[in-house]
């Protein structure tokens, strides 16, 4: 679903200028991996260039979803369009935030994907999600109506709704009391399963990440660059 070899971007400059770089990953249908480090390591550094809002320095390979697209390839004929249909079609996010726009309600919210890409408005499997995720009593509300752990399971399945072959979240849990990121993170795996999705995950609670067992792509940072790496492979 994801093969990214020889990957760098370099941000700032001067005193300020930092490097990331991912040497090698492959991500299957279905993995979850739990991405760590320090604050301000470059972690959603990385997660942007991965969903295509960032244009790496370097990369020799760069491909995703089946059959592959060759990311590499599209980038340096600077195919935007098609990079943006492709973000579009094949990738989700989840913020920090949440990101739900406020004018829509939930149901509306969770449906948006899919209708920009002409899909349906819904499916079988997303139906099921609501009702996993326990939010049907909340499809007609706006979003400043909702708890903040609420909005995470709105924003969560809305990320999912059209079903992208890769899932990109950063901090998912952050504004969440432990008990309600336990059950957000156990449902948000169990659907990300279901749907065989790969998925890249921020995350700074470490007993979360190792109660669940999730393979660890672990910052090593140096002065003015982090590489990532899995940890223990």
């Amino acid at each position: 679903m994801l093969t990214v070899q020889g990957l760098k971007i370099t941000r700032g400059r001067g005193d300020q200028q930092h490097s990331v770089a991912l040497p090698h990953l492959e991500l299957a249908a279905g993995q979850v991996l739990a991405v760590t480090g320090e604050s301000g390591c470059g972690k959603s550094t990385l997660l942007e260039v991965l969903g295509l809002l960032l244009k790496p320095e370097r990369v020799d390979i760069f491909q995703l979803g089946q059959p592959s697209i060759d990311i590499v390839e599209l980038q340096h004929r600077q195919q935007d369009n098609q990079l943006a249909r492709i973000r579009a079609q094949h990738l989700g996010f989840v913020l920090q935030s949440g990101g739900l726009l406020p004018y829509l309600n939930v149901r509306d919210n969770i449906q948006l994907p899919r209708r920009i890409l002409g899909l349906s408005a819904s499916s079988e499997r997303i139906e099921h999600a609501i009702d996993t995720l326990k939010i049907g009593h909340l499809l007609k509300k706006l979003p400043q109506a909702l708890s903040i752990g609420e909005r995470q399971r709105v924003a969560c399945l809305r990320a999912i709704a059209h079903e992208p072959q890769l899932l990109l979240a950063d901090e998912p849990t952050a504004a969440l009391d432990p008990h309600s990121a336990r059950r957000l993170f156990d449902v948000f795996l169990d659907i990300v399963n279901a749907l065989q999705i790969s998925a890249l995950v921020v995350s700074h609670d470490w007993a979360l990440v190792n109660e669940f067992k999730l393979p660890i792509l672990q910052a090593h940072s140096e002065p003015g660059v982090t590489t990532f790496a899995l940890a223990n492979p």
